[in-house]
């Protein structure tokens, strides 16, 4: 990822190229790019997300290409995904989770073990984070076709990091919106890419100090410094729906499923574009 970086509004810098920044100095990117400890995408999917068709190990090798140091693998209703990444590389992923509440607030669970059930609560499932010492992370806490303000709220209400541009959140004012809120109430902010496919992932992210594990991460986000990239296009958004009816096809044609090591990897190096879905294979570790 070899870009500039320009200061924008709402506490978020913007990835430009070197034609885009003519105000830029290469002695002032030097500058800011000594300043970066971690570059961090704290929201991504695997095909264990029903409108994903990513394998856990191809995030993770996109993740190593894109220069990212850690990702949060944050499938819906479901970590088994980021447990085989987990797996692969210990150190860059974080084990996550999307989860929806009652009133379909969505809410993400951090440096979780244990998969949150959905439909609980808000208050509920905020709890179920905590007792797994994990962190709460509020994604697109405004990109909502209905009540978007009172999903907003909510969802800031209870966070510790609040996501203030989401690559996929494809109406500007969305992520303004979060931007704004969370100045306001003196929350952490990040940039996430949301990726549902592997090229995705990336196009935002947070550059943090180095942290390991919870107590440092959170003691890390408020000098986070989110980096807006690109917004992604809305027709994604109808890619993923393709995702979600091929992948429900594929649990009615195809009920058995390969092993778990052929959701690390496939050996053969083909395949890979076909994951399997996640019915019955439940993945568990003891932090």
């Amino acid at each position: 990822m070899n870009h500039n970086r320009g200061s924008v509004n709402n506490g978020l810098s913007r990835v430009t190229s070197n034609t885009e920044s003519p105000g830029v100095s290469p002695a002032t990117t030097l500058r800011v790019d000594l300043r970066v400890d971690l570059r961090v995408d704290l929201h991504s999917h695997t095909c264990f997300s029903t409108d994903s068709r990513t394998l856990p190990a191809d995030l993770v090798e996109r993740a190593a290409e894109m220069g990212l140091d850690r990702i949060a693998v944050t499938d819906h209703g479901e970590i088994e995904g980021a447990l085989l990444a987990e797996t692969l590389d210990p150190e860059r992923v974080i084990v996550g989770e999307e989860i929806r509440c009652r009133g379909r607030t969505e809410i993400i669970g951090l440096f979780l073990s244990e998969r949150i059930p959905t439909g609980l609560t808000l208050q509920e499932t905020i709890e179920r984070i905590r007792d797994q010492h994990g962190a709460v992370y509020a994604p697109h806490p405004f990109a909502y076709a209905v009540r978007a303000a009172w999903h907003g709220r909510r969802a800031m209400e209870v966070a510790d990091v609040v996501e203030i541009f989401n690559s996929r959140a494809f109406l500007p004012r969305w992520n303004r919106q979060a931007g704004e809120l969370a100045r306001v109430r003196g929350l952490p902010a990040a940039a996430s890419s949301d990726a549902h496919t592997v090229r995705e992932l990336g196009r935002a992210y947070t550059v943090m100090p180095s942290f390991s594990g919870l107590a440092e991460f959170l003691q890390s986000a408020p000098a986070g410094r989110p980096v807006a990239g690109e917004l992604s296009s809305p027709f994604l958004h109808l890619f993923t729906c393709g995702n979600r009816v091929a992948n429900a096809a594929e649990v009615v044609l195809r009920p058995t499923r390969r092993d778990r090591g052929s959701l690390l990897t496939d050996g053969s190096g083909q395949g890979r574009t076909a994951p399997p879905r996640r019915a019955g294979l439940r993945v568990s570790r003891t932090r």
